[in-house]
């Protein structure tokens, strides 16, 4: 794939960067970690070549100096609030976030759990921490937050809250998901650290939107795309415009909260070094975009992806989600449609020449469009990752690298005995074919060498995949998108 970030540069940038916003107050700096440090998938969508796990990589760079306090919301312990990504509760999440921290040899200092009530599961949690000599903190809920300044910055408000024992000089603050209270717990500790005498300083580490790039370059309308469920919208950061003459972006939560932060950092500090959520941002990515128009392309993309996402979780649950029209008119802002994906154009024609059997297409790196349709042996995802790695082998589409009578018992298999419906191989299991074929046939196992390149691939499907076709297609790295709607015969069997 090309490449349009430079993301050894970004990590050497960040890493000195974050240094020297430390220096700037007293050896001490609280950094509020936004979005997701291990698995950063949307970021290395919109931006080719940044890696899934570069903030973990940066941070390496400074794990000397750095300690890792994560939090937690007891409200969501008690509720048992799951990742939808892991399928775990957040109290989980947390346990397996210390173990990944650690497994990097990152310190992980404590676990602090805000709007702590005493309720029963927190206190189960906390007990199950002290089992397993973690230390915790307690944050409570303050009456008036955020917008009642003169309690919260006082012994009623944030002095309530217990102090939350640290030992090095960056204490980043970070949680398995959002609302968990990461920047109240930022400043709670500033408070406390102000009372002993600690000019400490807090800063804010999220990449998007990314604030020295115009607000409606693909990249940040990708970003509104990615949280437009959440109604997040991006903005010219008006603070920073009257402070310094420039026009840079951020997003409607930090901008609508700043004259709160900024005057809880007044009356904390005695002053606040910054005038704009701009200036609490310690973000370089944007410094780092090599190929503008790399990165624009691969953000159109993300685009139409979320909206066939929208579409999709439409057509699972039969509810309207408000977030389709969000997305509609960010299409719109982009200046593209669903058919700037060219595997969803070559899906739809292979559906219409096949009279309407499903169909499946892959756009591989070098913009060549492989399509695949359902037949008698296999499943149109099937076929078209077949087809594919025949393309990237240089391999005749006519060859049979898996023959239909290696192909016959398999199929006995899953009707005869596993009491499968569906006689037509799925992708995972045309593989399995293709992998054991691979151990005679010398064009076979050219075949097999090729499954690395469809990572980062487009692929289109004409209905809803089954669950089985759906999660190889993400082990293999392939980007796919479908239709909202369900091939008949295997309706039911998706939702099982």
């Amino acid at each position: 794939m090309k490449i349009g970030f430079d993301n050894d540069k970004y990590l050497v940038m960040q890493s000195e960067h974050i240094r020297e916003r430390i220096k700037k107050f007293d050896n001490k700096l609280y950094l509020e970690f936004g979005g997701k440090l291990f698995d950063d998938y949307h970021a290395s969508r919109v931006l080719p070549g940044f890696q899934p796990d570069s903030k973990l990589q940066m941070l390496l760079q400074l794990k000397d100096q750095a300690e890792i306090v994560v939090v937690i919301s007891a409200e969501d312990i008690e509720s048992k609030k799951m990742r939808g990504d892991y399928g775990i509760t957040y109290d989980l999440d947390v346990l397996r976030l210390i173990d990944a921290f650690r497994s990097y040899g990152l310190f992980v200092g404590s676990i602090c759990l805000t709007k702590y009530a005493a309720q029963p599961l927190a206190d189960l949690f906390i007990k199950k921490l002290s089992d397993l000599g973690i230390k915790s903190y307690k944050h409570y809920k303050i009456a008036g937050y955020p917008n009642d300044v003169e309690k919260i910055v006082s012994d009623e408000g944030y002095g309530k809250n217990e102090y939350i024992e640290t030992e090095r000089p960056l204490v980043v603050i970070t949680a398995p998901g959002p609302g968990s209270g990461k920047m109240a717990t930022c400043l709670s500790q500033l408070y406390h650290e102000n009372k002993r005498g600690v000019k400490a300083g807090y800063a804010k580490f999220e990449t998007f939107p990314i604030w020295n790039i115009p607000l409606k370059h693909p990249v940040n309308i990708a970003y509104e795309a990615a949280t437009a469920d959440l109604n997040d919208v991006n903005m010219i950061d008006p603070f920073h415009l009257e402070a310094y003459g420039k026009t840079t972006v951020n997003y409607n939560r930090d901008i609508e909260i700043f004259p709160v932060v900024e005057s809880m950092l007044e009356m904390i500090l005695g002053e606040s070094i910054y005038k704009s959520p701009t200036d609490m941002g310690v973000n370089m990515a944007g410094n780092c975009i090599v190929d503008d128009e790399v990165c624009c392309v691969a953000s159109k993309q993300e685009i139409v992806r979320r909206y066939y996402k929208c579409l999709y979780e439409q057509r699972l649950t039969g509810i309207e989600k408000p977030d389709r029209f969000k997305l509609e008119l960010l299409l719109n802002q982009a200046g593209i449609n669903v058919n700037y994906r060219q595997a969803v154009q070559a899906a739809l024609k292979k559906s219409e020449d096949t009279e309407g059997r499903p169909a499946v297409a892959i756009e591989l790196a070098d913009g060549t469009i492989v399509t695949g349709k359902t037949g008698d042996l296999l499943g149109a995802s099937a076929s078209v990752v077949l087809n594919a790695l025949k393309t990237l082998a240089g391999i005749d589409h006519e060859t049979d690298l898996v023959s239909a009578k290696s192909i016959a018992p398999i199929q006995t298999l899953k009707t005869e005995y596993l009491g499968s419906q569906n006689p037509r191989l799925h992708t995972d299991e045309i593989l399995i074919a293709l992998s054991t074929s691979a151990a005679d046939d010398e064009l076979a196992a050219k075949a097999l060498a090729q499954l690395p390149k469809l990572k980062g691939c487009d692929a289109h499907s004409t209905v809803i995949l089954s669950s089985v076709d759906d999660k190889t297609f993400a082990k293999l790295g392939i980007q796919l998108t479908c239709e909202p709607v369900y091939e008949e015969e295997d309706r039911y069997y998706h939702r099982k």
